[in-house]
C-alpha cells in the first residue's frame, strides 16, 4: 500500500527537505505541499491524501491546530500527523484535542517519521518518544500515588 502524503509547512526549505526525504521511501508518495491552512484544505480536497504532515505555525497566521480542525471537517478527512519543533504541553494537548493522529518533533530521526506516516495511514496514534514520555508522566501525576 502506498501512503499518499501532503506536506504543510510555512518554510519552503523544510517542505523541500521533507519531500526529498519521503521520496526515499518506496511506499510513500508526496502529492503536494502547502504553506498555509487555506492551501492545505484546498490541496487535501483536491488530492485526498492519506496523511497530512502538519506544522503548528503557518504562513497565513492560522495555526496548525486550526488547520487540523478544518482538514478533519472535510467529507473524506485525511489523518493529520503534526511535525513540529514545538513541544510545549499546551501545543501537544491542543493538537490532540483538534484530532491529530500523532505528534512528532522535527529533531527526530528519519525512520521515526517513516514509521509514523505508515502508522497514521493505518489510523494508529504515533508520538515522538519525548512526547509520549511527557504525556505519560503528566497522566501519572494527575492520577496520584
Amino acid at each position: 500500500m502506498t501512503v499518499r502524503v501532503l506536506v504543510v509547512d510555512d518554510h519552503p526549505v523544510v517542505r523541500a527537505g521533507l519531500r526529498a526525504l519521503l521520496a526515499g521511501a518506496d511506499d510513500v508518495e508526496v502529492l503536494g505541499e502547502a504553506a498555509t491552512a487555506a492551501e492545505a484544505v484546498q490541496q487535501a480536497s483536491a488530492f485526498r491524501p492519506d496523511v497530512v504532515l502538519m506544522d503548528l505555525r503557518l504562513g497565513d497566521g492560522v495555526e496548525g491546530v486550526e488547520a487540523t480542525r478544518r482538514l478533519l471537517a472535510l467529507d473524506e478527512p485525511p489523518r493529520v500527523l503534526v511535525l513540529t519543533t514545538y513541544d510545549a504541553d499546551t501545543d501537544i494537548n491542543r493538537a490532540i484535542a483538534a484530532g491529530a493522529t500523532g505528534y512528532l518533533l522535527k529533531a527526530g530521526p528519519p525512520e521515526e517519521l517513516f514509521q509514523a506516516v505508515r502508522a497514521a495511514a493505518r489510523g494508529r496514534t504515533t508520538l515522538s518518544p519525548e512526547i509520549a514520555s511527557r504525556l505519560w508522566s503528566a497522566a501519572a501525576r494527575r492520577s496520584g500515588p
